[in-house]
């Protein structure tokens, strides 16, 4: 496996071969390379003969356990990020996985779209920093009338400016990335709160509503809810 590829790479190690199959197929249609292992001693392997963007790995695995496994991957190469996913649900667990650096532990059963959410905001956290002149590009976007700066949370309408809060310039954020796409709301929840349950949920709905006050001014800007599954920020022509 090499990094010639545009598609990023997850390294499964899984030993329920049914389980690792459908996560193979489920992360394949939504754009990854992945490769699956079926017991720690090869996903050792194959984690020092590849490159890989990140990895999934269970906990009890034959021949080398899932802990044992993440501990040799860090002395390895320590900057690529590990998630365990494992039906071990023990306090000790999680914070023995995360004392070996893990950046995030799932249980099981588990929501594959909230596990895919997890990992695309992992791989955002994960990402280098950019120069200052991509910086500026990244965090500098015209939306409509607007400009909006997500690093200095503005939304600047000729001489009016409004403040946005953290939650609201990530939340927009990711909308003006995706304009005129769909935005999943289980992406925007991980992404910003780092969870998705009903509370966030909630949390979300308020946020969005004080993002389409903002941005009333412009009737060319528009935030459409699509019901139980995102939002999409349309720009429309004049």
């Amino acid at each position: 496996m090499n990094k010639k590829s545009n598609k990023q790479k997850i390294l499964l190690v899984e030993d329920d071969v049914n389980l690792g199959f459908l996560l193979v197929e489920y992360f394949e249609s939504n754009g990854f390379d992945v490769k699956l292992y079926i017991d720690g001693e090869a996903g050792l392997k194959g984690f020092q003969l590849g490159y890989f963007d990140i990895c999934i790995v269970d906990i009890m695995l034959p021949k080398l356990d899932g802990f044992s496994l993440v501990k040799e991957m860090k002395i390895l190469n320590s900057e690529i990020p590990i998630i365990i996913l494992s039906a071990r649900s023990l306090k000790e667990d999680k914070i023995q996985g995360f004392e070996f650096g893990v950046d995030d532990y799932i249980t099981k059963p588990f929501d594959e779209e909230e596990l895919l959410c997890r990992i695309k905001a992992v791989l955002n956290r994960r990402n280098p920093h950019p120069s200052n002149s991509e910086r500026t590009l990244i965090n500098q976007k015209k939306l409509g009338a607007y400009e909006f700066d997500a690093e200095k949370q503005e939304l600047v309408l000729g001489k009016i400016t409004q403040r946005l809060t953290y939650k609201e310039s990530k939340i927009l954020k990711q909308l003006a990335q995706s304009k005129n796409n769909l935005v999943k709301r289980e992406e925007i929840m991980i992404e910003v709160w780092g969870e998705s349950d009903y509370f966030t949920s909630r949390s979300l709905d308020v946020f969005i509503s004080k993002l389409r006050s903002y941005l009333k001014l412009d009737p060319r800007l528009c935030i459409k809810t699509i019901p139980t599954v995102g939002y999409i920020l349309e720009e429309s022509k004049l």
